[in-house]
């Protein structure tokens, strides 16, 4: 008996040893955010630094374009969307995956693409892409998925889409003119100009529909994500909250013309058009709202995950806090080649300006004069060509320059900080076709016009993407010519201008750059001689 007894003490013993070392459940391990949060501070304070141009030209977007107002409330809208997920996380916490950092590589070279090509979007976009991989680095796939709404909701902070303004003025005006056919009101359509009888109007930018298109697309994946839980019927949303608007604004703005003819006056109805657009938004989100409706799918709490294979261990903090470091470093990759081969980029001194041209003198007065100029060396020189009189500025870029510094300076050059309804046409000619490497910039209120014209390799340049490829490319090789932009403003106070001077203003520009192909020869030379001086 005694020796039972003491078998069943050491089995007890045993037991009790067995129960003190087996490991704790999951629900009992402790852990510790704070390597995770250490290390997402140190991969966003490393990456705001390194990509701070990006943050600054966004914000900037945000408060100066109403397009993109709304960029302010997305920060908030995902936190929120995490919040409301916070019942699907039951079980599931952060698990580290460093390795998660080599994606770094590849977005790099996405930067890279972009700064070589000039396109800022472009640029934000990646670094939008990095954010996401600190994010899949922190938490781990299982986490990271379960927050993938949110997180890829970041995605609308990129002031995205400007480039669709002028396909979206096409569509608009398309609208329009098949609207009125059915309607049966005789109109006149000029590219975007629409003339009936009782006035004119134009389909400028701020008329395409872009602001009402962003913000549907914006509206529509937030909905879409409150509403519904099937892919397939999110995406039906989203693809209704993107065509929707665009037949919307079309509808718009022939409804506006078709208006000012009922009215007998365009100018009654231009005056409140701004105002007719956004109840029309309005009543646009209501009906996506109402067709979206019948196919909700939020009624009840979703079930929770799964919890991963993987428990939490005490090696989570180092994991962590090594996967912010690793993407913050392995995101200078593509601004160190940037930096590196923006170094060899040589600015050429100032231009000597245009020659004489055949019925034109300098204005006296108003000889060539250097000019201050962000991106490259100008001068500006004052002539009158048969009485209109003109002010002429010429400005060279490094032979290595990208398009990013080009078209800032030309928007500069040719954007008026507080006009409205901003509008490019080409130079038309007789028999057809325009004037190449030439557009007419047209603002309202104040009503303004301005010839701009852009040559590279010594040949007209028209904007687009073969044109940023082309200067990628020069970028790194260099080039004989020196890209030159060249832009003729009439000598008007156009404070004091109205409608009929910027009409005179138009034919005038028109008459004087079709009647000096000379100009293109001038800057020819001007680009070979600035290209040897930025050589030396």
């Amino acid at each position: 008996m005694t020796d039972q007894i003491a078998a069943m003490d050491a089995a007890h013993g045993t037991l009790l040893d067995a129960e003190a070392i087996d490991p704790p459940e999951a629900d009992d391990v402790e852990w510790s955010p704070i390597g995770v949060i250490a290390g997402m501070v140190i991969g966003m304070a490393g990456m705001g630094l390194v990509f701070r141009a990006e943050v600054q030209a966004a914000v900037h977007t945000w408060l100066v374009s109403t397009d993109y107002n709304h960029c302010f409330l997305v920060i908030p809208i995902a936190l929120w969307l995490i919040w409301d997920r916070r019942d699907t996380l039951t079980g599931l916490f952060p698990v580290p995956v460093p390795s998660a950092a080599l994606l770094a590589f590849p977005l790099g070279f996405v930067w890279l693409a972009a700064e070589r090509l000039g396109m800022m979007e472009g640029r934000q976009l990646a670094v939008i892409s990095l954010l996401q991989v600190l994010f899949f680095g922190l938490l781990g796939k299982r986490l990271y998925l379960a927050l993938l709404g949110p997180l890829l909701y970041l995605y609308f902070l990129v002031p995205f889409g400007e480039f669709l303004t002028p396909k979206l003025q096409d569509v608009t005006t398309w609208f329009t003119r098949v609207g009125l056919d059915i309607l049966g009101v005789p109109a006149f359509i000029d590219g975007y100009i629409i003339e009936i009888k009782e006035g004119t109007f134009f389909v400028a930018e701020a008329c395409a529909g872009l602001r009402f298109l962003i913000a549907s697309i914006a509206f529509g994946v937030l909905y879409s994500l409150m509403m519904y839980r099937s892919p397939k019927r999110r995406a039906a949303f989203i693809l209704a909250s993107i065509a929707v608007p665009i037949v919307a604004n079309g509808i718009r703005a022939m409804g506006i013309v078709w208006l000012g003819h009922i009215l007998g006056s365009a100018e009654a109805v231009e005056a409140d058009h701004v105002l007719y657009g956004w109840i029309f938004f309005s009543l646009v989100i209501l009906l996506l709202i109402a067709l979206g409706l019948p196919f909700r799918q939020d009624e009840g709490a979703p079930p929770p995950m799964a919890p991963p294979d993987e428990e939490p261990s005490l090696d989570m903090s180092p994991k962590a806090i090594f996967s912010g470091m690793a993407v913050a470093l392995l995101s200078l990759f593509g601004p160190g080649i940037a930096v590196a081969l923006n170094s060899s980029t040589t600015v050429p001194k100032a231009p000597p300006g245009l020659l004489a041209l055949a019925n034109c003198s300098p204005v006296v007065g108003s000889p060539a004069r250097p000019v201050e100029s962000d991106q490259g060396r100008a001068v500006v020189q004052g002539i009158s060509c048969d009485g209109f009189r003109i002010n002429v500025l010429t400005e060279v870029f490094s032979p290595r320059v990208t398009a990013a510094p080009i078209n800032a300076e030309r928007r500069k050059l040719t954007r008026l900080p507080d006009a409205d309804d901003t509008s490019e046409v080409p130079i038309p000619i007789e028999g057809g076709g325009s004037v190449p490497g030439w557009r007419l910039v047209i603002t309202n209120e104040p009503a303004t016009v301005s010839a701009v014209g852009l040559w590279i390799d010594g040949e007209p340049a028209a904007l687009g993407l073969p044109m940023r490829l082309h200067l990628a490319a020069t970028s790194v090789t260099g080039s004989a010519h020196a890209p030159v932009l060249v832009n003729i403003a009439p000598a008007v106070d156009w404070t004091r201008a109205g409608m009929e001077e910027r009409v005179t203003a138009q034919k005038a520009l028109t008459r004087l750059i079709i009647n000096h192909p000379e100009i293109g020869e001038q800057v020819k030379a001007i680009a070979v001689e600035s290209a040897k001086a930025a050589a030396h």
